[in-house]
């Protein structure tokens, strides 16, 4: 029998208007690999913050290793073994890898011998890193390596992670199971939240599910499959995207020869991008994070002016038009970041659904805002995409991030455009959410519309897309119909060469 190290014994919090935690109960054993189930707004997030210290319980009791614990702040519960990796990365750009490291820890070494340390601990661990390397110019899979070996040079007895592999390739995932299971071995717990249930079954140990705040049941992943497993987390039998049939229809944008620079000193240009989406179709466009999609979607969407020529809305260059010129024609974006890009944080959803929808919807008149529309616009986004909020008047940061997401994409797709680019749809969103959004997808190109979907997860891309191109440092391969390609080959486009000769391996 597997000792335990933490246990849960009723953790109650309370927000205004919802009870994120009720009641939650469980164990979780040395050296186990736990995984933490549950739709968005389930209560994970903030049961993992009582964990770490971020958040204070309002009832309930936690013991760790037979012992009271009670974290008041992050820096006592890493004092008593406890380690977080956190779903968004906490680096600073232009600063190197040792440096930011060393910003987490109580007391540093000195630099030197911190350096010794993390080229010893990564390599122990498969995840080598150069200490000295700056972390702008890392790729995502490298910045999780460093928030990740921040945390093991803490000796944790107690790994948390939050969607780990959100912004990694089917190779690096290999790598970073791999260290989790030599962890294990070595008698680290692991308590590991992620939306990817295949994955969930191929590394954990036990699972506990979480619905509206409570525990609803437990299940070993490895006897159990993905779909009774997300039936467990909503409640209800899943359902599964269908591809209704659909005619092709002209080309509906085009882009070609499109070379662009960053606006970010540490982002990634664009270089000679061509590329064709026709009416009724989804193109997929993989890549590892930090390989142009944020600017890649930019362009398209008129953040970022090129030569008129560049860019082409079913035969009219608007290369040199902005976002709401481009919005009147049709052509619409939901970017990757929700909050400050695609919402702002202390605008309601109703003022959020009218800053991108005062023209398709017409909510606006002769200058003046038409608020009981925007008002009846947002509601209608609420109710057709089963976003979990109090009501429109609610703002956008209060949202947990998967109902966020679902109330950013249904705010586009209502408005009926001729070409959606997304990026990201379903990042962080649960396995029944994920799916009504990539059936909206699917209907969208189904009534005519062109959609570009921007995704790190390739079974959404498999699942969707009708032919696939990968981003690689600024460069996007020739587009291949997705039917007949393994995720091994678009991994291998994702993370390797330019050319194609990679996809044929």
């Amino acid at each position: 029998m597997t000792r335990t190290l933490l246990s849960i014994n009723g953790l109650t919090k309370a927000y205004p208007g919802v009870v994120a935690n009720s009641e939650v109960s469980f164990e979780i054993g040395e050296g186990q690999v736990h995984a933490l189930l549950g739709e968005n707004g389930a209560g994970k997030s903030t049961l993992v913050k009582m964990i770490y210290g971020l958040v204070k319980p309002d009832s309930g009791t936690m013991t760790l290793r037979g012992a009271p614990y009670a974290p008041p702040e992050p820096r006592a519960a890493r004092a008593d073994g406890i380690a977080m990796v956190f779903q968004h990365f906490s680096l600073f750009d232009a600063l190197n890898v040792a440096e930011n490291i060393a910003l987490g820890m109580e007391t540093p070494p000195p630099m030197r011998d911190l350096a010794r340390r993390i080229r010893e601990v990564s390599e122990t661990y498969g995840l080598p890193l150069d200490p000295y390397r700056t972390v702008g110019d890392l790729s995502a899979g490298e910045r999780q390596r460093v928030e990740i070996i921040r945390c093991l040079l803490q000796d944790p007895k107690l790994l948390i992670m939050d969607e780990p592999t959100s912004v990694l390739t089917p190779q690096e995932v290999n790598i970073l199971f791999g260290t989790l299971r030599k962890l294990s071995a070595e008698g680290t717990a692991i308590l590991y939240i992620s939306h990817k249930l295949e994955e969930i079954r191929a590394l954990c140990d036990h699972a506990t599910v979480l619905r509206l705040g409570k525990v609803v049941g437990e299940c070993t992943p490895r006897e159990t499959t993905a779909r009774e497993m997300a039936e467990l987390m909503v409640g209800t039998a899943l359902q599964t995207p269908t591809r209704a049939g659909r005619d092709m229809g002209g080309v509906a944008l085009d882009v070609s020869g499109l070379s662009a620079a960053s606006p970010s000193a540490f982002g990634t240009a664009l270089k000679n991008i061509h590329l064709a989406v026709r009416e009724g179709e989804v193109l997929g466009i993989g890549g590892v994070a930090g390989n142009g999609q944020d600017e890649l979607l930019a362009v398209l969407s008129g953040e970022i002016l090129t030569p008129a020529d560049a860019v082409k809305l079913k035969g009219r260059p608007i290369g040199r038009m902005g976002p709401t010129a481009r919005r009147a024609l049709g052509l619409l974006t939901a970017p990757e970041e929700r909050l400050g890009h695609a919402a702002a944080p202390d605008m309601s959803l109703t003022e959020n659904a009218l800053l991108t929808g005062s023209i398709r919807e017409n909510l606006e008149s002769n200058g003046f805002l038409k608020w009981s529309a925007a008002e009846t616009f947002a509601r209608k986004i609420i109710k057709s995409f089963d976003v979990r909020t109090p009501g429109p008047g609610t703002a956008a940061r209060a949202l947990s991030g998967g109902n966020l997401q679902k109330f950013v994409i249904g705010r586009e797709v209502l408005q009926r455009p001729e070409v959606l680019v997304v990026n990201q749809p379903t990042w962080g969103v649960d396995a029944s959410a994920a799916a009504a959004i990539r059936q909206a997808i699917l209907d969208l190109a189904a009534s005519g519309a062109a959609v570009i979907c921007i995704s790190q997860d390739l079974d959404e891309l498999m699942e969707i897309a009708d032919r696939f191109a990968a981003l690689n440092e600024g460069r996007l391969s020739e587009p291949r119909p997705t039917q007949g390609l393994s995720v091994e080959e678009i991994g291998l486009m994702m993370g390797g060469a330019h050319g194609m000769e990679v996809a044929h391996v």
